[in-house]
């Protein structure tokens, strides 16, 4: 999740009138992501069962009768922020080194995501507050977003997606920002990561599915394509790369969602629904790559970028506490109760980016960046 500006490009382009991006704010990518975070958000608040049940006093399928079932697909904004990582990523790590990348990346995620844990971890060890804390050696191993791969109690319940997104870092580091970016190493890492996530789907395993990520594989690389429509909106292998990442993750999205013949689920997502989700994420991805949402410069998309990341990291657990208090201790409507908490947290959002990302962010990046 990255503040979004357009990086220099060092390879030359093939069509030097079409190739080069424009030298613009991505301002509607922005605007994207904190869609795609309140997507999320809608999710945890009232479309889905667990601990969130507790905090209304009942489940959310009570409280939002018709909504509740709109509000299930919005778990789909995790797809939608792979695909805008995707274009991200390769636009930031094109002609960059590796030292720079690394530093832009770990100064960008580690300290807004440190605050979070230790923020989430000190409220939930209040004696007032219903939900149980982890134990402080799994709070301290989660400092080191590696919580997941070692087994360990998570402090966030969004967690899960850090740790898809550091091996997404990880691959493009060494197989495009290493050796240098460029379209044509950019398309083979594409083509190859498209097979080997394939081939790893079907040889069941382990390590390969801890490495190549195949469920997630094609929201990243379809990003990436996009970022390479961005360049060249006439680059065939592009929209090739695009088309099949859709096709690979509509069919990875709708297995694990589709619940139709769970009688027990919270709501019942339709195939098609899911499907037509993750279009409109390519979709409104696309338009961006194309420019035809350049109009949508308004500064406070800039706002509500800057905001995504603190927000997406704090609103699940400390948004069950806002409710909570809201709805059972002051009894106001689930409505109100909902907007009062995303408000909340968007205002958490704006503190933790004024008072944490801001000074931290570019004092590790510079400490990263000359470090031998």
């Amino acid at each position: 999740m990255t503040t979004i500006t357009v990086s220099e490009v060092t390879e030359t382009p093939r069509r030097p009138e079409r190739t080069a991006p424009r030298e613009t704010r991505l301002r509607a990518l922005d605007g994207l992501r904190l869609v795609a975070a309140l997507m999320v958000a809608a999710y945890h608040y009232g479309g889905r069962g667990g601990d969130v049940t507790t905090a209304w006093g009942s489940s959310p399928k009570d409280q939002f009768p018709t909504l509740h079932q709109y509000f299930s697909y919005g778990c789909l904004g995790v797809q939608v922020f792979f695909v805008i990582s995707g274009f991200v990523i390769c636009m930031s790590g094109w002609g960059r080194p590796l030292k720079s990348f690394f530093a832009s990346r770990a100064s960008r995620l580690l300290p807004t995501y440190w605050a979070a844990v230790v923020l989430v971890t000190a409220v939930f060890a209040l004696p007032v507050v219903a939900y149980k804390t982890v134990s402080p050696s799994d709070a301290l191993v989660n400092l080191t977003m590696l919580q997941q791969p070692l087994g360990v109690d998570r402090v966030l319940g969004v967690c899960w997606t850090l740790w898809a997104e550091v091996r997404f870092y990880a691959l493009f580091a060494l197989c495009v920002v290493l050796p240098g970016a460029s379209r044509r190493r950019v398309i083979l890492f594409c083509a190859g990561w498209t097979l080997a996530a394939a081939i790893t789907q079907a040889a069941h395993q382990p390590l390969f599915d801890v490495v190549l990520m195949p469920e997630y594989a094609p929201f990243f690389i379809g990003g990436v394509g996009l970022y390479l429509v961005h360049r060249d909106r006439r680059d065939v292998y592009a929209w090739g790369i695009v088309g099949v990442s859709f096709l690979i993750g509509q069919h990875y999205a709708v297995r694990g969602l589709w619940n139709a013949g769970d009688p027990n689920a919270f709501a019942h997502r339709t195939s098609s629904g899911i499907v037509l989700v993750v279009a409109l994420g390519f979709l409104a991805v696309a338009a961006i790559a194309l420019g035809w949402l350049n109009w949508a410069n308004w500064r406070w998309l800039t706002v509500a970028g800057a905001l995504t990341y603190p927000f997406y990291l704090v609103h699940e657990h400390l948004g069950w506490v806002v409710i909570h208090a809201l709805h059972i201790g002051l009894g106001l409507p689930s409505a109100e109760t909902f907007a009062l908490t995303v408000a909340a947290m968007l205002l958490l959002a704006w503190l933790l980016n004024r008072y944490v990302e801001k000074p931290l962010t570019p004092k590790l990046r510079s400490a990263l960046a000359k470090a031998r």
